[in-house]
């Protein structure tokens, strides 16, 4: 009987197509060794986004490919991660313990923009990333109730800020430092201003993921925070309605002038459950997400319902990823959350921290 080549394995890998890369897993790069040895094989993937509850199950289908081989008696496979950070636009300064930050915008409010954002960013944590959030909405800061946090955050040095800590969640929002009462009545100017020190003068730490949930619309403050801020991509969240989806599509526009990649539109409120009797409505239309990703050539993440329960939880300062785990809900925000981090894991790499830093010192 002929041996097993490392070939024969890597063209069985190759009908492995993991669903959030949207590619087989040897076109992904992610295949990183495998190992013959007679009639036993062992296999090391490398996945560049947290998949802690995917990875049992793509390790199964590899292995199940692995030892349909003729001469193959049992393989064993590994699947691990690893997060790394990746490019940002062009003469924009990276931030101290932070790899990347994913901005979360939507072209207008009342599209459950925040709510998604909150979601998005435990469903990361909950996946095995470390992150955290930034509430960039000055003028209506809601990621504190959402995430049930109170008080001020603290300064050890009179200078910069601890972020406030919520279900392993990093976080830091102008809503901590006023009432929540009290209205903003600030200028642009004042408000990028206030957003880049929130943004700088936080001690993050050792972040892999910085969601920014950003103000709705596409007016001065989104186009010069998508110009200051080192964004390695964006999510935009849109209802299936033709009106949300027209200005969705602005700020779909707006990313692309200001080279940042758009990872992907997440389309909420998608279809109504009835809670009495479970008929399905599509009350805001169907399919517009699907339609406007294909349209502009960028990947669909996912489609939530419009359920009762994400208002109500996320109101309450327990959003649904957190407060109800297994449910179906929670099961969608953390696909959306690996196949955002997937898409993200195929861009260009950012390698300023490998290069040395020239001083020049005058004697």
């Amino acid at each position: 009987m002929a041996d097993v080549t490392r070939e024969q394995v890597e063209e069985a890998i190759r009908q492995v197509v993991d669903p959030h890369l949207d590619k087989d897993l040897v076109a992904a790069k992610a295949v990183k060794n495998i190992e013959v040895d007679g009639d036993k094989v062992e296999v090391e993937v490398v996945l560049g986004y947290p998949a802690k509850s995917w990875v049992e199950q793509l390790a199964s289908m590899v292995k199940e490919k692995v030892e349909e081989i003729e001469g193959v008696s049992s393989a064993e496979v590994n699947v691990s991660w690893k997060i790394v950070a990746h490019a940002v636009q062009k003469n924009v300064q990276t931030i101290d313990g932070v790899k990347n930050v994913i901005a979360v915008a939507s072209g207008k409010g009342g599209v459950g923009k925040s709510t998604t954002a909150v979601n998005l960013a435990l469903a990361l944590s909950q996946e095995g990333a470390t992150v955290g959030i930034l509430d960039a909405d000055i003028y209506g800061p809601s990621q504190p109730r959402m995430l049930g946090v109170a008080g001020r955050p603290e300064s050890t040095d009179g200078k910069s800020l601890e972020p406030m800590v919520s279900y392993h969640l990093q976080s830091m929002s102008i809503g901590f430092l006023i009432d929540e009462d009290t209205p903003m009545i600030w200028r642009g100017p004042m408000v990028t201003q206030a957003l880049e020190q929130l943004l700088k003068d936080t001690n993050w730490k050792d972040l892999d993921y910085l969601i920014i949930d950003l103000p709705p619309g596409t007016g001065d403050t989104q186009l010069t925070l998508a110009q200051k801020v080192p964004v390695s991509g964006a999510v935009i969240v849109t209802t299936p309605q033709d009106i949300a989806l027209l200005d969705a599509r602005k700020g779909l526009k707006m990313f692309e002038k200001v080279e940042v990649p758009v990872l992907g539109i997440v389309e909420n409120m998608s279809i109504h459950i009835c809670s009495k009797c479970g008929h399905e409505e599509h009350i805001f239309g169907q399919g517009g997400g699907q339609r406007m990703a294909e349209e502009y050539d960028v990947n669909f993440l996912g489609a939530l319902p419009l359920d009762i329960r994400i208002r109500e939880e996320t109101d309450s300062g327990k959003p649904t990823v957190v407060a109800e785990p297994e449910s179906r809900i929670a099961e969608i925000y953390r696909e959306i959350a690996r196949r955002t981090a997937a898409q993200l894991s195929q861009q260009a790499k950012n390698y300023a921290a490998k290069f040395p830093q020239i001083v020049i010192q005058n004697d």
